[in-house]
């Protein structure tokens, strides 16, 4: 720069200066949605979780623990959890599929891999026009993965061949854009409303004040497993019409998040009869199907499943959602996931939503191929069946042990009493704090189960989320901690969390 342009850059800026004028972009001038909108699975306590971790790169003995042990959020490969093999490999192969149009190449890999990876990954190339998935797909996602999603809900549900059309099915880079977009879709002003689960995952509380919809909370009941009563869901909407609410959509979350319960069928036909009565529209959030630890005493069924037994699926708006980042896959950086437009919704409105998401362009192409082999595993007599089944087993198995493992143990501490986790990937205690440490709270200006949990970090670097994160029932307190410490990690974080636990409530009384 020389002499006349640091001039004028210093007589702009006085100028600038002299007339006043601000920034555009402050909290000011944004949009107040955003303002109102929190987050607290990344919020406060991870944030300084994150700075923890960062001084023990430079310090190791900062701190009375040397590592962090993020239980804030279902992220299992984080927590060393292994992916699939079979999965893996084709996705390596498709990243590389130059190797399969080298003969030589392609010998070689047959002795690296089984002959159905090969076999699949050659099939997925053959339904991709450009053979990269380097290239833009539809804006639904690759028609043969939608085809392939129509099969599996088939098979899972039992309908027959043909039941569910790919055109009502958009895969997504994961649930949580298939969600935004339609709460953004359902949400037309501040006298709109959604029901949501209280506790409830904090992406439909974020999304609805983004949008600047209204939310309508309904209460789980925790004295009975978290259950959910018709009677509460009446009183909620009542509530909410009360105020000049339209009530838009009810969110369902089976198994349950944060709470891991797992729905009675019968308490699933009196939600679809409640959305017929009211004209709700139903949004099924069923990532964690595959979490079900019940030993078959209380199976997961999906409402798709039920409305076609029930002989209502034209009537029943419902929009339903999977994703590959839960269940036994665990591919949460992939950002795979689809959701399902129910028969009773408006083609008029999937045009609609189709244009939306072609603004986007189209979800990942590796997350859609995620997606294709979570719904369509290996087989019973290909090669890769019964590794695949064998690893299946034992992640689901020791999730089991782990649930058990540390609802036991919170069970077990002074003050505290836990749910039994039927499903997902948490647990969420609840803990009765000394009215000592509910005042110092106050002193500090933070809820209590917010104070509880940063000094749990502070103490042995297990990051957990309060339950006032997840809004609960006044005067009570809780935080979520996930399951998925592997078995060698559980046993210590275990032990933290209970001499954590009786030094505070020591510290306290």
């Amino acid at each position: 720069m020389n002499s006349n342009d640091s001039s004028s850059s210093s007589e702009l800026k006085s100028s600038l200066e002299m007339q006043g004028i601000k920034k555009v972009l402050t909290t000011q001038s944004i949009n107040p949605n955003i303002l109102k909108t929190s987050y607290a699975v990344r919020g406060k306590v991870v944030i300084r979780a994150n700075q923890i971790e960062h001084e023990l790169k430079t310090n190791p003995s900062a701190f009375a623990f040397q590592d962090i042990v993020y239980c804030n959020i279902g992220n299992p490969q984080q927590l060393k959890q292994k992916p699939l093999t079979f999965h893996r490999n084709v996705l390596s192969l498709l990243t590389a599929s130059h190797w399969l149009e080298d003969s030589s190449k392609k010998e070689l890999l047959s002795q690296m891999v089984n002959r159905d990876v090969l076999e699949r990954a050659e099939r997925i190339l053959s339904n991709i026009d450009s053979k990269s998935t380097g290239a833009y797909t539809h804006s639904q996602g690759y028609e043969f993965v939608r085809a392939d999603v129509a099969e599996f809900i088939e098979k899972r549900d039992g309908l027959k061949k043909g039941t569910i059309h790919t055109e009502r099915i958009f895969l997504t880079d994961g649930a949580s854009p298939g969600v935004q977009l339609c709460l953004k879709t359902l949400i037309r002003n501040e006298h709109d409303g959604i029901m949501i689960p209280i506790p409830q995952y904090p992406l439909y509380s974020a999304t609805i004040d983004l949008c600047g919809g209204s939310q309508v909370p309904y209460y789980l009941e925790e004295e009975s497993g978290w259950g959910l009563t018709m009677p509460e869901l009446e009183r909620a909407y009542e509530a909410a019409v009360k105020k000049g609410q339209h009530v838009r959509a009810l969110v369902i979350i089976n198994p349950g998040n944060p709470t891991g319960q797992v729905l009675e069928r019968s308490h699933m036909e009196q939600v679809i009869q409640f959305c017929i009565k009211k004209g709700v529209v139903l949004l099924a959030d069923e990532v964690y199907q595959e979490n079900n630890y019940t030993n078959g005493k209380k199976p997961f069924y999906s409402f798709n499943k039920i409305a076609y037994e029930m002989g209502v699926e034209k009537q029943l708006e419902m929009i339903s959602f999977h994703s590959v980042s839960k269940g036994f896959t665990g591919e949460c950086g992939r950002r795979g996931g689809y959701f399902q437009l129910g028969e009773a919704v408006d083609a008029a409105v999937k045009e609609e939503l189709y244009k939306i998401s072609s603004v986007n362009l189209c979800p990942n192409a590796d997350g859609q191929i995620m997606v294709d082999l979570m719904v369509r595993p290996p087989a019973p007599g290909e090669a890769s069946y019964d590794e695949y089944v064998k690893e299946r087993d034992a992640i689901l198995n020791s999730l089991k042990r782990r649930a058990e493992k540390l609802v036991k143990m919170l069970n077990s501490l002074e003050g505290v009493s836990c749910q039994p986790v039927e499903g997902a990937m948490y647990a969420f205690p609840q803990i009765t704090l000394p009215e000592k440490a509910i005042h110092k709270a106050k002193e500090l200006g933070m809820a209590p189960d917010l104070m509880y949990v940063l000094e749990l970090l502070e103490q042995t670097g297990i990051c957990v989320v309060p339950g006032s994160g997840f809004q609960q029932k006044p005067g009570t307190h809780h935080f979520r901690t996930t399951i998925l410490p592997s078995e060698e990690q559980i046993e210590g974080v275990v032990d933290r969390m209970a001499n954590f636990h009786a030094k505070f409530m020591k510290q306290y009384k």
